[in-house]
């Protein structure tokens, strides 16, 4: 894997009143290994809002972990079977949210690695929705997202 990335990142959550939202980004960032561990950096801006987000995803051992800091901050730990709990700071003001991991599923070859997990989201301990994260970090120099 090279140090210049592509990055795809799609969600979806699926709740019973509002239906299911789904929400794709793709943009380019940093990657690197470290003690064994996939290092992903990049930067997002928020519509409506001056500033940017630093993002970084840790990915290993069936472990993903993410970690914003900006214009919202959150640090999302997603494991397999276990609930892991934080603060979502907004904006609009801080949510405790809840995540519970049912799927992790992680492959990598040369040139990429894909992650695909798929969790039940609380919120100030009420069930919100049961959700779906893909992941796919692709060298530059290979071109182009097979988009799934």
């Amino acid at each position: 894997m090279t140090k210049d990335v592509l990055i795809s990142i799609s969600g979806l959550q699926l709740a019973d009143e509002t239906g299911s939202e789904p929400i794709e980004i793709i943009t380019s960032g940093e990657y690197y290994l470290k003690n064994g561990k996939h290092y992903i950096l990049f930067d997002e801006v928020m519509e409506g809002f001056q500033g940017i987000t630093k993002n970084r995803i840790k990915i290993y051992n069936n472990y993903l972990d993410i970690q914003k800091k900006g214009v919202s901050n959150v640090h999302m730990v997603f494991e397999k079977n276990k609930k892991n709990i934080g603060y979502y700071e907004t904006p609009f003001g801080n949510l405790l949210i809840g995540i519970h991991a049912s799927r992790f599923d992680v492959e990598e070859t040369e040139h990429d690695i894909n992650v695909k997990v798929n969790y039940a989201l609380d919120i100030n301990d009420e069930p919100l929705a049961d959700c779906k994260i893909r992941i796919n970090i692709k060298s530059k120099e290979t071109g182009e997202f097979l988009l799934q």
